[in-house]
């Protein structure tokens, strides 16, 4: 059962908490909790509107406390950990190290940037703590040096730390019940055009590498939008099926308040050459059903054939709540019309039947073009809207083998130049880099 498309261990604690909340009457209840300690970030990704969302609060971090309080709170089995970015979060690794004890499954959502720091930060403290582990740490490191993933100096730091506090400190180990989650919209050019910042995606493909010889979990996650081409979306799910990516979550690009003026006022740009409508997205998404079959995308056929305009789901937000520096951010991950004190306010303040669309006419005009994950992903987990045998292809779906490497991706050209100018200009390289990556 290893070779499923998520794994056994996973899909059945999520299908227990699914079945316990059913059986004692509950009828709205967290499947994924949005976790996000801080809204700091690195990047001013296009797209984003994070950061001028909540640029009043930017410098503020949740304490460990009550991130673990909130994912007690709302009981969700999965927690997403997100922001922002939250490998900047000060206590990131004894949150994870909480939320496993907590019995969570963990997705790590970063933009790559420090993530081989992270796996660093591992490796010194396995030499440190686990003598008889280093025979295979070893031979790991230098499997890092030989394909420049780890400089020969980082690797006689590890074995030998100079002295200082952070020798002490937790790190983030391989899991079953952890996941790399790495954030990529495209190819090379596309994806630093987006996160607006050259080398990105070279980094990006180092981690998920490095990552990868090291035993973890590895999952992206990528926006579609208006200009993206899905045939290098294609190219790009062949190049990472082939480097051991364990699988994706694809959405498309949503124009929620914030990112429309994020892009008017900081980019001068129009949100309407940017993100998707319904229709668009239904276009875009045509032959995602096929792509399912191909990769491993991580979901339900249901949501996959919602995407593709062959049947209407409700909004299931309530299901994928949002924490985060203020409180219990609702309605949803992208629309904010109240920060609520308690997981349970969220639930019962919010007006729910104003929002999401209903045979094609949007509750709130803010909720028209969205298509997004969050939000109706969890209407066909949960089984709302459900037809007869949708059950049945989840579980098919799910319990199927995962879908074989694709060696195709070996042929990709995945470092197809680079980008200048804060993302919106762009140049091609003469000589295209690509990092050592040899699987």
């Amino acid at each position: 059962m290893a070779d499923m498309r998520f794994p056994l261990p996973l899909t059945a604690k999520i299908a227990a908490t699914i079945i316990g909340k059913k059986l004692r009457g509950i009828e709205k209840f967290a499947t994924v909790l949005q976790l996000e300690p801080l809204h700091t970030c690195n990047l001013t990704c296009t797209g984003c509107g994070r950061i001028r969302e909540y640029s009043t609060s930017l410098k503020d971090v949740m304490s460990l406390e009550d991130c673990l309080g909130a994912a007690a709170e709302c009981d969700a089995p999965m927690i997403s950990v997100c922001g922002g970015e939250p490998l900047i979060y000060p206590h990131i690794e004894a949150l994870v190290e909480g939320l496993l004890a907590q019995k969570r499954i963990v997705y790590i959502c970063t933009n790559g940037v420090f993530m081989r720091k992270k796996l660093r930060a591992y490796l010194a403290r396995e030499w440190r703590v686990a003598p008889n582990r280093r025979k295979r740490l070893s031979a790991q490191m230098q499997t890092l040096v030989s394909e420049g993933l780890l400089e020969p100096r980082q690797m006689a730091d590890i074995q030998n730390p100079p002295p200082g506090p952070e020798n002490d400190q937790p790190a983030i180990r391989p899991s079953r019940w952890v996941y790399w989650n790495v954030h990529l919209d495209g190819l090379e050019r596309t994806h630093d055009l987006i996160v607006e910042r050259e080398g990105v995606f070279k980094e990006c493909i180092a981690a998920i590498r490095m990552a990868k010889i090291l035993g973890y979990q590895v999952a992206t996650n990528t926006t579609v939008y208006k200009e993206t081409d899905m045939g290098e979306v294609a190219s790009l799910f062949d190049y990472l099926s082939w480097l051991g990516v364990d699988g994706h979550t694809i959405s498309p690009g949503y124009d929620y308040d914030a990112a429309k003026e994020d892009m008017r006022k900081r980019l001068n740009l129009l949100p309407e050459n940017f993100f998707l409508t319904r229709p668009a997205t239904r276009e875009k998404f045509r032959d995602i059903a096929e792509w399912g079959r191909k990769y491993t995308l991580f979901g339900t056929p249901i949501y996959l054939d919602f995407l593709a305009g062959k049947r209407e789901l409700d909004c299931s937000a309530w299901a994928i709540p949002t924490r985060n520096v203020r409180g219990w951010k609702g309605p949803c991950y992208l629309m904010t019309d109240a920060h609520h004190a308690s997981y349970h306010d969220l639930l019962t303040k919010t007006d729910w039947s104003k929002y999401g669309v209903n045979n094609g006419v949007a509750r709130d005009p803010r909720c028209a073009n969205c298509m997004v994950h969050c939000g109706y992903e969890p209407t066909a987990t949960l089984g709302i809207n459900a037809q007869p045998g949708d059950t049945w292809r989840n579980i098919v779906f799910n319990f199927s083998p995962r879908p074989a490497r694709r060696l195709e991706g070996a042929t990709v050209n995945a470092f197809n130049g680079v980008s200048a100018n804060n993302g919106h200009k762009t140049g091609r390289a003469s000589q295209p880099a690509s990092p050592a990556h040899a699987v």
